[in-house]
């Protein structure tokens, strides 16, 4: 698992180092230590803590103007003892949303599992951006499936042409496109 690594090509772009809104503003990495784990295994320096001790995160590029996040994650998503959604919400989320952005992309390639509890918070984050989208892009197909037997289809976008396998070949903007369109797409389906 330390080497698996988020996906750094957008740092030209956009360092939630250097975000105010984000709780990693001011954060300084080091690189030459392996420190955080999940279940004993050393992961890579650079993904963030986001308070769940088996789900990390980089948020990899964010746009005030247009309204959305792109958030990659690393780990095993475990709501049902952890409680990762309400971590990911209250820690990193609210803030994105009271800054007005209401479209969320998630990368999960290297969420390895799933465990649900009851889908309050995903309700509660999906209340919250009304006129926005979240979108799951690249979750493996069993955690999709236990996403599925949580409920959470109801409330987050995933599957089918969202398994985007080139993304990290595009520019943040046109990757957003692209997945916007799609959710256009099904939305007015």
């Amino acid at each position: 698992m330390h080497e698996i690594q988020p996906f750094h090509r957008w740092l030209q772009y956009y360092d939630p180092v250097s975000d105010e809104v984000t709780p990693f503003h001011g954060k300084e990495y080091n690189y030459d230590v392996y420190s955080e784990t999940i279940y004993g295994y050393y992961i890579d320096p650079a993904w963030d803590f986001m308070g769940s001790e088996t789900l990390y995160l980089k948020i990899l590029f964010t746009d005030y103007d247009l309204r959305y996040s792109i958030i990659e994650f690393i780990g095993e998503w475990n709501d049902a003892i952890n409680n990762d959604v309400m971590h990911l919400k209250r820690n990193v989320l609210e803030p994105l949303i009271e800054n007005s952005i209401d479209k969320f992309i998630l990368i999960g390639e290297s969420v390895l599992n799933f465990h649900g509890s009851d889908d309050c918070y995903y309700e509660e984050w999906f209340e919250e951006i009304q006129d926005g989208w979240i979108a799951a892009v690249n979750f493996r197909e069993h955690v999709l499936n236990e996403w599925t037997n949580y409920n959470i289809d109801s409330y987050v976008n995933f599957g089918g042409s969202l398994e985007i396998n080139n993304w990290r070949t595009m520019k943040p903007h046109q990757f957003f496109q692209k997945v916007d369109s799609l959710i256009q797409r099904r939305i007015s389906i």
